[in-house]
């Protein structure tokens, strides 16, 4: 049976929320950044249906309202991270991929793109080149699944925090923009832990 890939690149994509930022007035303005409650996290919790890392967990009962860093918080939309487009609730359950399980699909991918050369009469090429597009469209979606967009570093890039399986805790770098990676993020060779990135905070923690 072949895969509706277009169907599921929809289904996938109904995951993500619009920023809080550009929410109606009465959603946004009860979204603010303070520290949550024992009691609060465990109700976003609930409703992310996911558990979050012990030191995240750590930083949300004494965070600051300063910083970039996406701060969660309870709305009239319910519980999410104010400003973060990214992140995709619909997937934040499922575990996050490490880049080595991914590689060979990715090639796979790109040695079956439909190409004008293979359709004589150009009869079907639109719709087997939609499907595949749709099919890489699914691919970059679930690369990020089980993490939340932390911080928008700018130019595209982002700052991934894997709240969900083996990984969760670890910190990576989005650079699919220009380099088509999800990297690392290391400090002295070692993983970096969250403290220590909200002390650093910066792309010399990418090992390029």
């Amino acid at each position: 049976m072949t895969n509706d890939w277009i169907a599921e690149a929809e289904r996938l994509a109904r995951g993500r929320r619009f920023a809080q930022s550009s929410s109606p007035p009465s959603v946004r303005s009860s979204c603010r950044a303070a520290p949550l409650s024992e009691a609060e996290i465990g109700e976003a919790e609930a409703a992310l249906g996911i558990a979050f890392p012990d030191q995240y967990r750590q930083y949300l009962l004494r965070q600051e309202v300063r910083g970039t860093v996406n701060h969660l918080c309870r709305s009239a939309a319910g519980w999410g991270w104010h400003g973060d487009t990214h992140t995709n609730y619909g997937l934040l359950a499922t575990a996050f991929p490490h880049p080595d399980s991914y590689r060979a699909h990715e090639d796979d991918l790109d040695a079956r793109e439909p190409l004008p050369d293979h359709f004589p009469d150009h009869s079907g090429y639109r719709a087997a080149y939609e499907q595949w597009d749709a099919e890489y469209a699914v691919l970059q979606e679930r690369k990020t699944s089980g993490a939340v967009f932390l911080q928008d570093n700018g130019c595209g890039f982002s700052t991934l925090l894997v709240v969900t399986g083996p990984h969760s805790g670890s910190l990576w770098f989005d650079g699919r923009a220009t380099c088509d990676q999800i990297l690392p993020l290391h400090l002295d060779g070692e993983p970096v832990s969250f403290t220590d990135w909200l002390v650093r905070r910066s792309t010399d923690l990418v090992g390029w």
